[in-house]
Order: C-alpha cells, then structure tokens, then sequence
C-alpha cells in the first residue's frame, strides 16, 4: 500500500477515506529540515496553509506522487518544483466557497454598519448611538475582482441586498456577465466607481499589491475594501496610510503579506477589521476540503488523474466520466509500446476514433506517455511531467481524431517510431474497451489480436507456417512455463503475423534467448504489466 503523510490537521473523515487505499501517518507542526528528513518515505502528502512543501523537500521525495492542499491556495506548495518532478499538486476550490463568501459578505455588514467598534464600546459600559452612524448596502455599488467560484458566490449574495455589480476576471466574456447580470468592468473602472471592493484572485506575480498606493488613489473617497483571498494583493503599508488619513472609510482583512501580522500597524486603527484567515474556518468546510482532497489522492493511487489539479489542466465532469474507463487502457498501452521494441523514441502519434473524437483526449494521451515513458527514467514519470520529458527530449507528439470506426464503437490508434541502430522502425497497437470498462489491445501492427494487457505477455512477431505454435508451446512447457492464453493474429498463411501468450509469470532470459533462436520468429518481447 501507498504511504500518505499528513502534515496538518485534517477532518477525521478526509483521514478515513485515505485509510481505505494508503498507509495513513500523522505528523503535525514539521519543519522543513524535518520534512526533508521524512520525505523519502512517502508516496503522498496533505497539508492545509501552516505546512510549507518547498522545492529541497519535493526533491527529496523520491516516491512523491501527490501533494494535496486541503483548501484552495498552494502558495505554501511549490508548485513550480513538483511539476519538474511529475508531482501532482492538488486543492480544493469548491470545499470552502461558501465558507469564504459568507465571511466576505461579514466584513461588508460589519464594516458598513461599524459593528466591531460599536460592540467595543458596549463591552466597555459606553452608549454612543451617535458615534456609530453607518451605511446601507442597498443601492451601493460593489466591484468584485476575481469572479471564480467565490467572486460569483459574494456578487450573487450582494445582488439580494439590491447592489449593482461590477466584476473584472481575465476569463469573464460579455455573455458569462450577462448571465450574471453585471457588468463586465476593467479594474480602472472598478477603482473609480465601486463603494465597495472585493477582492477574489490568486497570488501571482501579476496581483502581488495589485491594490498599491496608486490603485488605492483612484478609489473613491470612503471606499471600503475587502481582502478574504490571499495575503499580498494588498500593498499593508499603502492600506494603513489610505485607512488613517480617511481616504478609504474602512477594510476588511482575512489574509496577510506575513502571518500572523504581529507586528502590522493595522491593529492600530478603529475603521478596520482583521480576522486571523478565517475564510475556510467552518466545521462543514473543514470536512469538505478534506474530503475533496483525500478523495483525489485515491483517485491518484488508482491510475486516474484528480479532479482539481493546479498543474494539469481541467477536465470537465461530463468528460472525465467518459473517458475515465479508456484511462487503464491508455497506460497499459504505453507500457507495452515502451517494452515491445528496442531503439530511441523519435515520436508518437494517437488516433482517437470514434465517439472519442468529441471530447477533449488531451488526458489520455498524458497518460499513454506515462506508461511509455516510465521505464526510460529513474524519476517519476506522472500525468503532469510526462509531456514536458517527451518535449526536452525531442520527442513529436501529434493527436488526430476521426469520428467513426469500423469495428468498434471507440478505437485507439498509437504508433511509435523509434530509430534503431540508425533504422527508423514503427510500432503500431490498437486498443479499446469492452462492456463499458474492460481494456483491449485489438491490434498489433495491423493485424487484428484480443489480448487483455494484463500480468506478462510474450509478443512473438513470426512467419505464418505450420508448426509454429507447437514449436513455441514445446520450448515453453520445457522451459516449466504454464500457458495462460494465446492470440495469434495474421493475414495470409506464410506472410508476417504475430502471436500474443499470456502467461502466469515472466519467463527467464535463457527460455527467450531459446525463442529467439528458432528460424521465422522475429524479435521476441516480453512485457510485464503486472
């Protein structure tokens, strides 16, 4: 079994569903000398925000898979170090959306209405009515940046309180806004118009103080601004200047350039609130994130690729139910194409046909790369690194589709030129799959088989003559090795075809060398697929 290490407290039922398909292990508060230490011995790790998996970390990790964020930000994951090793870094989006819009629409109400300052005084023994006089969201304009998930979720909520909504994200088209019923706004124009600002974006390069000094210039006087994404987008030292001179009328602050803020001068003013990264803080997003999580890192541990992985790119579901039972099929495949010729890999070409050809295959042909690529690398070879070890290596990869198949409801054409010894040789197999979920090879250099790539096989190219299967089951059965199945496929008697023996276990070095000896049989593979 797999082993997962946990490095920050999860909800118990995350850890139950990983306790199903992996060896589970806790470890909380572990720095990273301590993690580098551990490492070595763990095929999957799950961290929330107080773990950092650092680049020296992931690369002591030689059996690291999967690194799972139990929550949407991987700021603390570095991601840019697991994809170079094929770890697949994974989060949750959705577990906490509602736990970080309601928080965000919180710091609205409280902010608006003074209610911190307010419930201060009042712990105090002081009334003071007058001193808190507030405003009303109805009819104010509320610009959301970053109109995901959680963008969406606080603009719908605001739309309740009678709100007119701007919005800005890079992928929201004119029809999505309409669909919204916002305004599709640039950031300039939110800085300039919205009484409110929320902010719902990563942390990149590009939106690292993406609210500066100059940003919060353009804003309208007694602005309000709030923050329940990531720590950084703000420019603090900006912010605290705008809050104190009364520039903005007030901020609402989840998330922080360094945490805890210990030292921030923030804490300083009354027109500002400040929780301590709250937004998936609630008992039922707990559970979900967790849950969310462990469920990709089985998903991962089953040869499937996640659902939420930051490196990869998305798959919506009606694509991944369809294509996930061709998944199996795919890595099978490469790994026989990796073992059923010599030489060096020059490129690959993949046929989709069929229904096939309607969906987004871009996951199978990741997956077809891995199984290829595996026995060529002493490093992982996973679904994120396969393409990107392909291309340092030169090797083309081109897909086609074509949208019927004459046998089949669905068939897979891989071929794989490979040059050796300075001759350009190319191997082709077919696969598909049966009743729904059962993989296939159906084809071996054009020539029709049906072989369940399954345990180990013999791949016996040969001339077509009589004597030939009872010449090879003669050296088989002296050698001791017991037959599990056999496929034969050809054309014509005595032109090229190809036999396919299933067999218990893999056969020895000397019975191969005996096969190989033998006149008209051409080049004997063993593949393990166990």
């Amino acid at each position: 079994m797999p082993d997962v290490l946990i490095c920050d407290s999860i909800a118990p039922e995350g850890l139950a569903i990983l306790e199903t398909a992996a060896r589970v292990t806790v470890k909380t508060g572990l720095k990273e000398a301590e993690l580098i230490e551990q490492a070595p011995a763990y095929d999957a790790m799950m961290v929330r925000s107080a773990t950092r998996i650092t680049r020296p970390v992931i690369e002591a990790a030689a059996r690291l898979q999967i690194v799972g964020r139990a929550g949407v930000g991987v700021d603390n994951i570095d991601v840019e170090a697991a994809t170079e090793r094929g770890v697949i870094v994974v989060n949750s989006p959705a577990g906490n959306t509602v736990a970080a819009t309601e928080l965000t629409v919180a710091m609205m109400l409280a902010l608006v209405r003074r209610i911190v300052p307010a419930h201060n005084t009042m712990a105090q023994g002081e009334w003071q009515r007058s001193r808190f006089m507030g405003n009303q969201l109805y009819g104010k304009t509320l610009g959301v940046i970053g109109t995901g998930k959680i963008g969406t979720e606080v603009l719908k909520r605001a739309q309740g309180f009678g709100m007119k909504i701007m919005g800005y994200d890079p992928f929201l088209t004119t029809h999505r806004a309409q669909q919204l019923d916002i305004e599709a706004a640039t950031i300039e124009e939110i800085l300039r118009r919205a009484d409110f600002i929320t902010l719902h974006t990563p942390l990149t390069k590009e939106t690292r103080h993406l609210i500066n000094a100059e940003a919060i210039a353009k804003m309208k006087d007694g602005a309000f601004l709030i923050n329940c994404s990531r720590g950084g987008v703000i420019d603090e030292e900006a912010l605290f200047h705008a809050l104190q001179s009364g520039k903005l009328g007030g901020a609402g602050l989840d998330v922080f350039e360094n945490e805890p803020p210990t030292d921030s001068p923030l804490r300083e003013l009354d027109n500002v609130i400040l929780t301590p990264h709250l937004g998936a803080s609630t008992e039922e997003a707990q559970v979900e994130v967790a849950v969310d999580v462990a469920r990709q890192i089985v998903e991962v541990f089953g040869g499937r690729p996640p659902q939420s992985a930051v490196n990869l790119p998305p798959l919506p579901p009606e694509t991944r139910e369809f294509i996930g039972p061709f998944l199996p099929l795919m890595e099978k495949m490469g790994s026989t194409q990796a073992q059923i010729a010599p030489g060096r890999i020059e490129s690959v070409s993949i046929d989709y046909c069929g229904d096939l050809s309607g969906y987004d295959t871009s996951a199978l042909t990741r997956v077809f790369l891995k199984g290829l690529l595996q026995p060529s690398f002493d490093q992982v070879v996973s679904y994120v690194n396969a393409p990107i070890l392909a291309e340092q290596r030169g090797v083309a990869i081109t897909e086609s589709k074509c949208a019927r198949s004459e046998d089949y409801a669905n068939l897979i054409v891989t071929r794989v030129v490979r040059n050796d010894q300075g001759r350009e040789r190319v191997r082709q197999l077919d696969g598909t799959i049966f009743n729904e979920r059962d993989p296939h090879i159906v084809g071996i250099q054009g020539l029709r088989v049906d072989v369940v790539p399954q345990g180990t096989l013999l791949v016996i190219p040969n001339t077509d003559k009589p004597g030939m299967i009872g010449r090879v089951g003669t050296i088989l059965g002296e050698g001791g090795i017991n037959i599990v199945g056999m496929q034969v496929g050809r054309r014509a008697v005595g032109e090229r075809a190809v036999m396919v023996i299933s067999l218990e276990e893999p056969v020895p070095e000397a019975v191969i060398a005996q096969l190989d000896a033998q006149p008209d049989l051409f080049g004997v593979r063993q593949v393990d697929l166990r």
